[in-house]
């Protein structure tokens, strides 16, 4: 058993390799790039502002579900199983997006979208909690979710290009091809993806130590319910406004700075090619300084980067508000991943890591859809960002007052 742990490549790192590509498909092509097709889809399909927010909120519903019914399935299939199948269901609802017509089917296959989305993600993370140990937790945590930003640059470049070569009908061509996408990461997670280093005869990655901290009973301490509600709604707050900048701040380019959609695309790569730093950068930097103050400087930056966006300053504030965007936009998700394996311990990763995601999930679900609301009362989106740096302000100063793990470790 322990030669293999002197490989020269961990099969640590495989698993971030296929987990960075299940999340460029099941969230970064299936969520992110909505934000580049949905001008085209909204003068395609003719949906109002209101049809806009619902069907990133139906989507974001789906995920809820899946949230919810995770922890069973992981339990009962294992985390390989369900993210393969998760990836699937994806696939054929996206095939299914570039062929339907009207508000109501679109919102259902987008539901379906992001059930799917929500099965491969969660255990995926879990997944990071098995294959690395703390002082590697956030890095590769990181690494993982650096799949997105790879997503937001492709769909950045690739969903322009479509529109210039069919018209009307290109962000169809862009379901479709994402959708083809998908289906081939499928058959890359099934092979390459494993449940756990004990199957390859395997240690996690990171430092061996006689006595596996992350296996500790003490980490399951009185107030353990504490700490996941606090975490839980840091996250709550990180899902509500992320997905508001994320779903409208293309639309917003193109309606309120008159950008053409090639611009606009041209700016939301740029939100790809930053998040690639992001989770990353962050994650590692929470390795090293804690948790608490990882997450404090994150909602920090995105404070600035929603403010900016809601004081329409010109477009030279909204450059700088993109580049924030990108910088903090997947370092929650990082550091939340390494936090619920250093604040609550191994045993209950998957299932506490669904928990914190509930609160995720209901965020996700009711910001774009009260952004939706806010812009066809107000005519803009202006108020919905400036709410949104209100949030996650508060955010900031709620997770300054978080309490290092009782081991000390992430602190």
């Amino acid at each position: 058993m322990f030669p293999k742990n002197k490989a020269a490549i961990h099969y640590g790192w495989i698993i971030v390799v296929a987990g960075s590509l299940v999340l460029f498909s099941c969230l970064g092509l299936a969520r992110y790039a909505y934000t580049m097709l949905l001008p085209g889809m909204q003068a395609g399909l003719g949906l109002t502002y209101k049809q806009m927010g619902f069907i990133g909120t139906a989507n974001f519903t789906g995920y809820l579900f899946a949230v919810l019914l995770a922890p069973f399935l992981i339990r009962r299939f294992r985390p390989r199983l369900v993210i393969t199948a998760g990836l699937l269901l994806i696939s054929i609802c996206m095939l299914g997006i570039s062929q339907g017509h009207g508000f109501f089917p679109v919102a259902v296959l987008y539901t379906l979208v992001g059930l799917g989305g929500g099965f491969a993600n969660i255990p995926l993370m879990a997944l990071i909690t098995y294959w690395f140990r703390s002082e590697q937790r956030g890095k590769a945590a990181g690494l993982v979710i650096g799949g997105n930003g790879a997503a937001i640059i492709f769909a950045g470049f690739l969903v322009p290009m479509l529109n210039r070569t069919y018209g009307t009908v290109g962000w169809r061509a862009g379901w479709l091809v994402l959708g083809l996408i998908s289906l081939g990461v499928t058959l890359c997670a099934a092979c390459l993806l494993r449940n756990h280093p004990a199957e390859l005869g395997l240690e996690p990655v990171g430092r061996s130590i006689p006595v596996d901290l992350d296996q500790l009973k003490p980490r399951e301490r009185r107030g353990s319910g504490a700490i996941l509600l606090r975490l839980g709604l840091l996250y709550l707050v990180f899902g509500a406004t992320f997905m508001v900048y994320g779903t409208f701040i293309v639309t917003t380019m193109v309606r309120e700075y008159g950008f053409s959609e090639a611009l606009a695309g041209f700016y939301w790569s740029w939100v790809g090619f930053f998040s690639l730093f992001s989770g990353v950068g962050f994650g590692a930097l929470s390795d090293r300084i804690g948790r608490r103050k990882g997450l404090t400087m994150v909602f920090a930056v995105q404070s600035v980067a929603y403010l900016l966006a809601g004081l329409k300053l010109g477009t030279g504030a909204l450059a700088i508000s993109v580049v924030l965007y990108g910088l903090a936009v997947f370092a929650i998700p990082a550091i939340m991943a390494a936090a619920i394996g250093d604040y609550l311990g191994l045993s209950r990763a998957a299932t506490a890591f669904a928990t914190v995601t509930i609160f995720f999930a209901v965020g996700q679900t009711i910001g774009p859809a009260g952004a939706g609301l806010i812009a066809a009362a107000t005519g803009s989106f202006r108020t919905a960002y400036l709410l949104a740096a209100m949030l996650t302000a508060c955010a900031a100063l709620f997770a300054a007052t978080l309490l290092p793990p009782a081991s000390g470790e992430g602190e």
